[in-house]
């Protein structure tokens, strides 16, 4: 073995001590994943699941309580018989509930006489995503009666365009298979950035970097020193982040674990970089970690794609999330998940995380010198 290697050792193994006897590093690591997969898997739904509706219904009849029924047979509503529009409206603005069906008198005659029949929906559009998926959700019960109902009446339902309707990648429309993949992205942007955004800066305020600088190593060891534990610890969180996805929260792997292995490696790495890039540049503990929170982990969260969809967003702020790496990550591991192996999508963002992540460590090289602060 030879004193590159052997120095080269020391540093990695410098390092993995310092990760071993540090608490936080390994709580951010696997404890944090943990805590985050169980909060998104269990807490957080994009789903509307028994919502809350009042139905009114002003004469009672057949017609009407066959209506009725689909409502409470839907998975997707918790009616309440109400006796007036007056009593729904007041339950609406207390929140008691998130919408109203209101059958009005002569909701039988028209149907009868050909005519439309006469029924009002009345939706809480403070959550316009869940307003959305009411309206969606309600057009589907009423569908399905109608085309009941003119099956026992003996006359056919005049429809011009029939939609046959599939679901690819997600059938069940479970919003935890969309969320818990996305969320490893965020995951391994905590440990990749926020921790090695550390790493320098604490060197420089417990006095030891200047004890490394006056050592025989050249400044690319110190480098792969700080990035080769950090990049294990991360794989480490990745790995436990997948178990979890699959064996608990059943979100499907349609694709290879190779393939998302490979992109994996490429994003942490990416992530390293953004972490030494910041640690290298900031002054302290505290303000490496305040701008790692600020640069990484919140757009990461909020720009990356991983809840809201960019198409939706502004141009200006869809320009923007080009330059998020959990941007590109994000796609990989979701069509990998859900769809499988698509090689282009996988090909063209691992490209963009390879030009990412050498762009920072080109950086990082010319920012890094043998040479006390002044």
């Amino acid at each position: 073995m030879n004193k590159n290697s052997m120095r080269l050792r020391g540093l990695i193994r410098k390092e993995s001590l310092q990760i071993i006897r540090d608490p936080s590093s390994i709580g951010i690591a696997f404890f944090l994943p943990v805590l985050l997969l169980l909060l998104f898997g269990y807490g957080v739904s994009l789903d509307a699941r028994e919502v809350g509706i009042a139905l009114v219904v002003e004469q009672p009849g057949p017609e009407a309580s066959s209506l009725i029924s689909g409502f409470r047979h839907s998975e997707y509503f918790k009616p309440r018989v109400m006796l007036s529009i007056q009593e729904a409206e007041q339950a609406m603005m207390a929140r008691e509930v998130d919408g109203i069906i209101w059958l009005r008198a002569n909701f039988a005659r028209e149907l009868h006489s050909g005519r439309s029949a006469p029924v009002a929906v009345i939706l809480n559009g403070v959550d316009a995503n869940k307003a959305r998926l009411i309206s969606g959700y309600v057009s589907g019960v009423w569908m399905q009666w109608l085309s009941r109902t003119s099956a026992e009446m003996g006359r056919p339902l005049h429809i011009p365009i029939k939609i046959e309707q599939r679901i690819w990648y997600n059938p069940a429309v479970r919003s935890r298979n969309y969320l818990v993949p996305g969320l490893i992205a965020v995951i391994m942007t905590l440990i990749g950035a926020m921790l090695t955004s550390m790493v320098v800066a604490r060197e420089w305020e417990r006095g030891t970097m200047e004890a490394l600088l006056v050592t025989p190593v050249r400044i690319e060891e110190i480098l792969i020193g700080k990035i080769v534990p950090y990049f294990i610890l991360g794989m480490g969180g990745m790995l436990l982040s997948v178990i979890m996805a699959v064996f608990l929260f059943h979100v499907p792997l349609h694709g290879s674990l190779p393939a998302l292995t490979f992109a994996s490696a490429l994003f942490m790495l990416t992530c390293i970089a953004m972490g030494l890039l910041i640690s290298t540049a900031a002054g302290t503990q505290f303000v490496a970690g305040q701008v790692a929170i600020v640069v990484t982990f919140l757009p990461a969260f909020i720009l990356s794609g991983f809840i809201f969809d960019i198409g939706s967003m502004p141009v200006v702020i869809r320009w923007v999330t080009h330059l998020v790496p959990a941007t590109y990550f994000v796609a990989i591991v979701q069509t990998i998940f859900l769809a499988g192996d698509v090689w282009p999508i996988f090909f063209i963002n691992c490209g963009w995380l390879v030009v990412m992540a050498a762009v920072f460590f080109v950086i990082i090289r010319k920012k890094s010198h043998k040479r006390l602060r002044v």
